[in-house]
């Protein structure tokens, strides 16, 4: 057996005989003009001096200040915003179909609403007008707090593409979702006429081929469905809009499948987020989207009280959830895991719900979570909607999930969920003019952690989404606050967004890049940088256009 010491000294060997042999040879692919402006060292250097370092303070180099780490930073973002960039500069290029609308569109859609806009609904959906009447395809952003009413914003849309002969694509990520966009969404489009078709996994095979028919002969105007929208059988007739609800979790391969369904023209897109993103921040990640915020919330929306209980006080968790229930409310409880975890000393929403049960004896107490199937969660929601009195649930219920006489929200081992995360579940209550609670149920033990109980308290002191997204970001780092991984989805090596210093890169990075497009805007000057770019992002952005 070889001990652990000796195993790693062969690797350290291994791995200074590789850089010792390869280094040298590293072609060098950032412009030279970027390596002069911010003085840094050639690729060859860097890589050995990271593997191999000399005369380099171990204290700069392990808190990523050294002159090589921050080359490498500056390398993972540049590549990210040039990627943007490339495929923002592709789209534009692409031919969309012109729908136009008469100037008293909005006057007559509102007329049909039976509420007023906001002043931010109407600013964004003339923003969301404005782009879909030029030749190039929309590509616009729309986020919006909890509430903020994007749904009638992107059937304003829809209502514009279908008035002017296309057909109109919704694609959600979840089942329920589906279900609950064709409810509402399909309310406000019969106001004015139109029916909407819904495609999800669970239809039937004589459904679906249904579906399919009217889809292709451009008799079913609006439909609204899961990844089941970007299977093969599916043939628009006339495909004029793409609305993408809760986009980050889709991948840019599934959104490029749906918007090339346009059949020689290139469908506007809509992308929707319900987890706000500071927008300096938007910009810089979504560079190749306009962005549209929704800062405005409807009249008549009650904030949502927050308060934070410690496990000692379920006594009083149980006095609250009685009292919602005899007057007619509902009730969520959501948990962090699904089963209990011996990794993780958590409740969980399958062990929870059968002591809920016997703690709240009378109560319709019922359980949701993610290893459900499609057709049992909505039978789940079907029955807590009607009858149910409390939904035990893990974090299923997080985004899109309506229930206006649901007003108690408790989040079990809240210190285990991101800030943003938190708001999320908060949003599923509040959403009538009933008076709305959400309890943060943490440890008793967590009143020594000085840290953790600091960043719970930003949700009990505002519920100002952007704000909390703001400390969200601070704390967690960008990552949490889109649901993804920051290497996984934004293909970095080195580069942390969680530091401040690679955030304020961030936005030089942009600038350079969108200035080395403008010079050379299919990177023929730099093959060697034009490589590297397809070799990280080529497939996962579809960067065809420099390819």
């Amino acid at each position: 057996r070889i001990s652990s010491k000796t195993r790693q000294k062969r690797i350290r060997k291994a791995i200074e005989r590789s850089v010792r042999r390869t280094a040298p040879y590293l072609p060098e692919y950032l412009p030279s003009e970027l390596l002069e402006k911010y003085s840094f060292p050639p690729l060859k250097e860097t890589v050995t001096q990271l593997h191999l370092p000399e005369g380099v303070d171990p204290k700069e180099l392990n808190a990523f200040k050294d002159v090589y780490h921050r080359r490498m930073i500056y390398e993972d973002l540049f590549l990210f915003q040039l990627a943007l960039a490339v495929r923002k500069a592709g789209l534009e290029r692409e031919k969309a179909p012109r729908i136009t609308v008469p100037p008293d569109f909005l006057r007559r859609f509102e007329e049909n609403l039976p509420f007023s806009l906001t002043g931010a609904q109407r600013r964004v959906l003339r923003e969301i007008l404005s782009d879909m009447e030029r030749e190039n395809p929309m590509n616009r952003l729309l986020q919006g707090d909890v509430g903020s009413g994007k749904t009638v914003v992107a059937a304003g849309a829809v209502f514009a593409a279908v008035r002017a002969g296309y057909q109109a694509a919704v694609m959600v990520p979840t089942e329920i979702l589906a279900r609950q966009h064709f409810e509402k969404l399909g309310e406000v489009l019969r106001s004015f006429g139109i029916t909407a078709g819904l495609l999800t996994g669970s239809l039937t095979p004589a459904q679906k081929r249904s579906v399919y028919r009217h889809i292709r002969e451009g008799t079913l105007k609006v439909v609204i469905g899961t990844h089941a929208l970007i299977q093969d059988r599916v043939e628009f007739s006339k495909l004029g809009l793409v609305v993408i609800d809760e986009q980050h979790r889709f991948g840019v391969m599934q959104r490029k499948l749906l918007l090339e369904k346009g059949k020689g023209l290139y469908p506007h897109c809509l992308v929707m987020s319900a987890t706000p993103i500071p927008r300096t921040l938007a910009l810089s990640l979504y560079g190749d989207l306009e962005v549209s915020v929704l800062d405005e919330m409807p009249p008549g929306r009650r904030e949502v009280r927050t308060s934070l209980l410690f496990e000692s006080e379920r006594d009083s968790l149980i006095e609250a959830i009685r009292r919602e229930v005899s007057q007619g409310n509902r009730v969520y409880i959501v948990y962090p895991l699904i089963e209990e975890s011996e990794s993780l000393a958590l409740k969980s929403a399958v062990e929870e719900f059968e002591r809920w049960k016997r703690d709240l004896e009378g109560v319709r107490v019922l359980l949701l979570h993610g290893r459900m199937s499609d057709r049992e969660k909505e039978e789940v929601m079907e029955r807590f909607r009607d009858e149910g009195d409390v939904l035990v649930s893990t974090t299923v219920i997080e985004v899109g999930i309506d229930v206006p006489t649901a007003t108690l929200m408790i989040v079990e081992s809240a210190h285990r969920f991101g800030l943003s995360q938190l708001h999320q579940l908060r949003g599923r209550v509040g959403r009538s003019d009933r008076p709305s609670c959400c309890y943060l149920v943490v440890p008793d033990d967590l009143r020594r952690d000085q840290e953790a109980m600091r960043r719970l308290r930003v949700l009990v002191k505002t519920s100002d989404g952007f704000e909390v997204a703001e400390m969200d970001m601070k704390l967690r780092g960008p990552g949490e606050l889109l649901g993804v991984s920051q290497s996984g989805y934004f293909g970095f090596n080195v580069a942390n967004l969680a530091r401040s210093y690679d955030r304020g890169v961030l936005e030089r990075a942009r600038e350079d890049a969108r200035e080395l497009l403008r010079r050379d805007p299919r990177l023929r000057n730099h093959p060697e940088l034009r490589s590297v770019l397809l070799y990280r992002y080529g497939e996962r952005m579809d960067l065809s256009g420099v390819a």
